[in-house]
């Protein structure tokens, strides 16, 4: 019973005597009904008189169990124990106090009968012994509560920690954080020599200073586009809260219609200054390597990632890769076997960027080569069909690609970077070095063991990368098939050039023209079945239009062929006005759900299929769903898609 009945039989005892007069009144008027009343007052007499004497009792068992548990046998009472000590029953309702919880608690009015639930708030008092030590606050005063289980009750006492409470609050507010901060794009605004230019410049450099000061944030600049930033957890917290709303009005100074945009690395949470500052560089690299324009904080292991909504800044600099090149030369030297793999289920740029270098490393340093990959699982079938016919045996599976692992192995693996997206699993953890050349935005989940990580979220495809490291190091090595499979693999990333096109792209172009690849032939690989083409039909007629992104499902009998033409109708789905983003659901197989996602730059897909566990580009990605439907995996996507944007 949660009301209790020794709490009410004051007024119960009150009724009872009250009855006995009324009974009498009925007995003159009716003798039988008058009997039964008295029977009845009397019953519920003798009820409260014997619950009145056990109450006392009750309330001694449990004093006496907690003097018996809570004090050495020459203590008395509970006002032996110095802070405020309470008993309450089982059923929350307080017993017994001391003078101290009567002063601390009960402004030294009596408390008995109230419930406890008033002075350990957010804790049920039935958990609280198990809990056995917890946090509680009373009157603007905080404590720490210490409860243990007596005979028929709860006994909490409480220590008044309000001073320490409120020194490590201070502690923990005013520890440092460091964050890195670079200008993603700075060289658009000062490359030119006109005043516009310049203006701009200074107004987002000023911006950033006036960001600081507002915030109590220490700010030095560290070179033409790069500053040091030291603030306390309590601003970095407000900053999080916010979503860093420094990121928007950065973007918001545009030059010649360009925005500048902001990268930030923070450090949190550490021990020293200085590994804060070794977490905010690696929190940098990651916020570059997923396009710029965003603040990637660093808690441990863990990433919390805030904005990304402007497009990715193209690089027209080959710094870069020339300067890997020269690393990539000297690791195919040093190693006995060369294997090249991709992502699973490879597509067009996958294996165009695999025979490119398949193709430098054949001819080039004569080593042995060979492309892993799963046949029966993959979107570029014909151009595997194409290569073997011209090269032979180039192409294995995963697992006789496992067999020729070994110290002296090297392992190219292009077209993504995610240890569970790689053709074959494990293989690379069994070659004794690691190359990654690839275009996606940098997932979390990285294989951070590779010995050369070429890595240009800003490149239209790795077909473009490959093609670059090519030039530089074996101009000679294409022939015309190798380079339609690198062409093939650009314009399947890049739309036939309408997305994520830059200069680098065009001259990676003209490059493969140049060794003879065919762009008649290379459209032919686009080709479609009539099959697939009414498959794709029935899935851009059926789709859905929500917040301006076209969703549409595929049924279970397109799975077979899913992959392929879910692809082209996410692609044909963007031709639909006022659709800033597509997305294609369909079934891969009994168990997995896989989620198709391309837009044109104005929504970041990437943003949205990670939140449901899978990644990629700005402009296209995907995300796989285990264990829902095909209803389940729309709505999930749906609610994401409300959260985002």
């Amino acid at each position: 019973m949660k009301r209790k009945v020794w709490t009410a039989h004051p007024v119960c005892l009150i009724l009872a005597v009250l009855m006995i007069p009324m009974s009498a009144a009925t007995f003159m008027y009716n003798k039988i009904l008058g009997v039964v009343e008295f029977a009845v007052t009397a019953f519920v007499v003798v009820l409260i008189f014997v619950l009145a004497m056990r109450f006392p009792n009750y309330m001694r068992d449990i004093v006496a169990s907690a003097m018996k548990k809570s004090f050495s046998p020459n203590k008395k009472g509970l006002e032996a124990i110095q802070t405020p000590v309470v008993i309450y029953g089982k059923h929350g309702e307080i017993i017994a106090y001391n003078a101290d919880f009567r002063k601390s608690f009960l402004d030294n009015y009596d408390g008995t009968n109230l419930h406890i639930g008033t002075f350990i708030a957010g804790v049920n008092p039935a958990d609280a012994p198990k809990l056995g030590v917890f946090d509680t606050q009373y009157a603007g005063r905080r404590y720490s509560a210490l409860a243990y289980e007596v005979e028929n009750g709860v006994m909490v006492e409480f220590l008044d920690d309000t001073y320490y409470k409120h020194i490590a609050d201070m502690y923990h507010d005013t520890k440092a954080s460091v964050a890195l901060l670079v200008f993603d794009n700075i060289e658009d605004f000062t490359a030119d020599t006109d005043q516009d230019a310049a203006a701009a410049h200074l107004a987002a450099e000023n911006l950033l200073y006036r960001w600081a000061t507002d915030h109590n944030i220490l700010l030095r600049r560290l070179g033409e586009n790069r500053y040091i930033a030291v603030f306390e957890d309590v601003t970095l917290r407000r900053q999080m809260e916010g979503k860093f709303k420094l990121l928007d009005e950065i973007r918001a100074i545009r030059y010649h219609g360009r925005p500048a945009t902001l990268s930030v690395g923070v450090g949190h949470d550490c021990d020293s200054i200085t590994l804060s500052a070794s977490q905010a560089k690696k929190a940098l690299d990651m916020a570059l390597g997923r396009g710029g324009d965003q603040v990637a904080v660093l808690n441990g292991n863990e990433y919390v990632f805030y904005g990304g909504v402007a497009k990715g800044v193209e690089k027209t600099s080959k710094v870069k890769v020339r300067a890997i090149s020269q690393q990539i030369s000297e690791a195919i030297d040093q190693a006995d076997t060369v294997l090249i793999t991709g992502h699973r289920f490879s597509d067009l740029d996958c294996i165009g960027a695999a025979a490119g270098l398949y193709a430098m490393v054949t001819k080039r340093y004569n080593k042995t080569c060979y492309i892993v990959t799963d046949k029966e699982r993959t979107m570029a079938l014909d151009m595997i069909e194409r290569l073997s016919e011209t090269r032979g045996e180039m192409f294995i599976s995963p697992q006789h690609g496992i067999l020729l692992t070994g110290p002296r192995t090297l392992l190219f693996i292009v077209d993504t970077h995610s240890p569970d997206f790689v053709e074959g699993d494990k293989l690379y953890s069994h070659c004794g070095n690691v190359i990654i050349i690839d275009h996606h935005r940098k997932m979390v989940n990285f294989i951070d063991s590779a010995g050369i990580f070429l890595h240009e979220p800003s490149a239209s495809s790795a077909s473009e990368l490959v093609t670059e490291v090519v030039e530089y190091l074996a101009d000679d090595a294409l022939n015309h098939h190798e380079a339609e499979a690198l062409l093939a693999g650009i314009m399947l990333d890049t739309k036939n050039f309408v997305i994520n096109t830059g200069v680098r792209t065009f001259e990676a172009a003209a490059y493969l023209r140049k060794k003879g690849a065919d762009t008649v032939a290379v459209r032919n690989l686009f080709a479609n079945s009539l099959d697939n083409y009414r498959d794709k039909s029935k899935l851009v007629s059926s789709a859905q239009i929500v917040n301006h992104c076209a969703i549409t499902v595929a049924p279970d009998e397109m799975m077979r062929n899913s992959r392929v033409v879910c692809a082209q109708a996410a692609d044909d789905l963007l031709s639909i006005q006022d659709t800033y983003a597509s997305f294609v659901i369909s079934r891969i197989d009994q168990h997995t759900v896989n989620i198709s996602a391309r837009s044109f730059g104005r929504i970041n897909v990437q943003l949205v299929m990670e939140a449901l566990g899978g990644g990629g580009h700005q402009t296209m990605a995907a995300a796989q769903l285990r264990g829902v439907s095909l209803e389940e995996a729309k709505e999930k996507l749906i609610e994401t898609l409300d959260e985002i944007l």
